[in-house]
């Protein structure tokens, strides 16, 4: 397969359509993680379908400081990776082709979710992000588009802004894509040197221990609902010298479904010693929150939740998130 390499609405449209149209919106420097975004967008189009790329660095996204000019910027790359992949088009736009006139008037606003979290800490950001992705779903006309769920705040805006003003396209979610040690992959990992990467460590490990906490608190839920214990078990066992048994009882008796406080707890401690490493990690935030609206979520949640964390290694912010459910049916 060859991809072709466009640079006009014009040029994509004129295309002929045999099936589905799956696209894949990024800012370039692509890699792995992307990679799998474009695999899995050509099992959704099949054989007879399309994919596209979009390689697009927008500059409606990054705030005053940011990194718009060092930003990667790797169109050969790109295409050859778009094209081992399975893509059939990379549609790489000039400025003036999305923003014909200059920066737009119009634009979409994110909204109270759009000033949580990432938007707190880059105002105008997600208004900049929606207004673009409205505009090449509108360039690229798709079927489908697919979005990793790294960028899990940037994913729940997006639905909501195809919900909220009926945009007629599917969009579904990529599972995040990890190296060997468990960082996610980022066109931002290329800027940390040797040491920085190590300590960069620290944004999965936290995630991973939020995530065991949650899993030994489901797996206590489960038991307590299995077995009910009461105090009153728990002081015979004593009694009789059974202290395991008698701390066990003490602590089903005593679970609580969730118990979001003991995730963000054991992620904390994970980053409170990633603070101490040289380079340090300078943290932004760390959230367990609910997808619909990124509002905390409080110690009687259940369903769909997500643990994000954002931190400052050196020059390079990094972001990272983890989804875990709170509640399951035992």
């Amino acid at each position: 397969m060859t991809t072709t390499l466009l640079r006009t609405a014009d040029e994509l449209h004129a295309r002929t359509r045999a099936d589905r149209r799956a696209v894949v919106m990024t800012m370039g420097a692509l890699h792995d993680g992307h990679a799998t975004l474009v695999r899995t967008a050509r099992e959704i189009a099949g054989p007879d379908g399309e994919v596209v790329v979009t390689v697009f660095v927008n500059p409606l996204q990054f705030g005053k400081g940011e990194d718009l000019d060092r930003y990667p910027r790797t169109l050969d790359a790109d295409v050859k990776l778009a094209e081992q992949a399975g893509a059939d088009v990379v549609f790489a736009p000039f400025v003036d082709e999305v923003y014909p006139g200059g920066e737009p008037q119009v634009r979409i606003s994110a909204g109270p979710m759009g000033e949580r979290l990432e938007g707190a800490s880059r105002p105008g950001h997600f208004d900049g992000m929606l207004t673009v992705v409205a505009k090449l779903l509108h360039l690229t006309r798709p079927d489908v588009a697919l979005f990793g769920q790294k960028d899990a705040q940037q994913l729940a805006l997006i639905r909501r802004m195809v919900r909220d003003l009926n945009f007629g396209v599917e969009i579904v979610a990529v599972p995040t894509v990890r190296e060997d040690d468990g960082l996610a992959l980022s066109s931002r990992n290329r800027y940390l040197s040797p040491a920085e990467r190590r300590t960069a460590l620290a944004l999965s490990q936290a995630l991973f221990a939020g995530r065991d906490r949650h899993a030994a608190q489901e797996a206590l839920r489960a038991r307590a609902l299995e077995v009910p214990a009461t105090h009153a078990r728990a002081e015979a066992l004593s009694a009789i010298g059974e202290s395991r048994a008698a701390a066990d009882a003490h602590a089903v008796a005593k679970a609580v479904p969730g118990s979001a406080a003991a995730v963000r707890a054991a992620a904390r401690l994970v980053l409170d010693e990633a603070a101490r490493l040289s380079p340090p990690l300078e943290l932004d935030y760390l959230a367990l929150v609910d997808p619909s609206d990124f509002t905390e979520i409080g110690d009687d949640f259940t369903g769909e939740a997500v643990l994000a964390v954002a931190a400052r290694v050196g020059t390079t912010r990094l972001i990272d998130n983890l989804p875990l459910t709170f509640g399951a049916a035992s």
